[in-house]
């Protein structure tokens, strides 16, 4: 299978063919990313980060991964468009604020599993910065090299912050669950009940 490097090289040479392959290679995963966290201009949004990485091509060490760092010029243009809305006053700092202090409810799910829709709503709730570490980890599958890579924090810090995750994660469920039985069930299952969000959000 040709790498994203070559493919990489070969779009920013001109080669739209190449580009269009690594976009499908790469859509689902970056179409979650923003939709889990935001209505507002998705699409372009994503749009916006593949453009954002042939811009870069030339000048990408031969070390750097293209899929966390297409991931990190995601978070960029996330936070960077969480900035312009909190003009208004409001304040925004992605590891205090979450998606609901912002007053969005993105992501309409057609599951009616209760877990997979507390899961959501807990994520939403935990500070945007935790709620990608966590993303990045169940979702993405991602190791904590590349986690680094992508909040471009030591990978020491990325073990601490997925723990510190994880516990705010869970005390979002607890407040937020109508019982004891589906908390319970959804903490048990948490892997699973995030592939199954996962699946969810990937049919939209």
């Amino acid at each position: 299978m040709t790498s994203d490097r070559e493919l990489l090289r070969a779009w920013s040479a001109g080669d739209r063919e190449a580009g269009n392959r690594l976009f499908q290679r790469h859509f689902d995963g970056i179409f979650r990313f923003f939709y889990a966290k935001t209505q507002a201009g998705v699409d372009d949004l994503v749009q916006r980060t593949f453009l954002g990485l042939v811009e870069r091509a030339d000048r990408l060490p031969d070390d750097v991964e293209i899929r966390p760092y297409l991931f990190g010029i995601a978070r960029k243009l996330l936070y960077r468009s969480f900035r312009e809305r909190c003009r208004d006053g409001r304040y925004f700092d992605a590891l205090e604020t979450s998606v609901a202090d912002l007053g969005d409810s993105p992501s309409v799910l057609a599951d009616r599993r209760e877990q997979v829709r507390l899961l959501l709503s807990g994520l939403q709730a935990i500070p945007v910065e935790l709620q990608i570490v966590l993303e990045l980890y169940y979702w993405e599958e991602m190791a904590a090299p590349a986690i680094a890579a992508v909040l471009e924090i030591p990978e020491g810090t990325v073990r601490s912050r997925i723990r510190r995750a994880k516990e705010r994660l869970r005390e979002a469920l607890a407040a937020r669950a109508t019982s004891p039985a589906i908390l319970e069930s959804t903490i048990a299952d948490i892997d699973g009940w995030a592939r199954k969000l996962r699946e969810e959000i990937g049919r939209t």
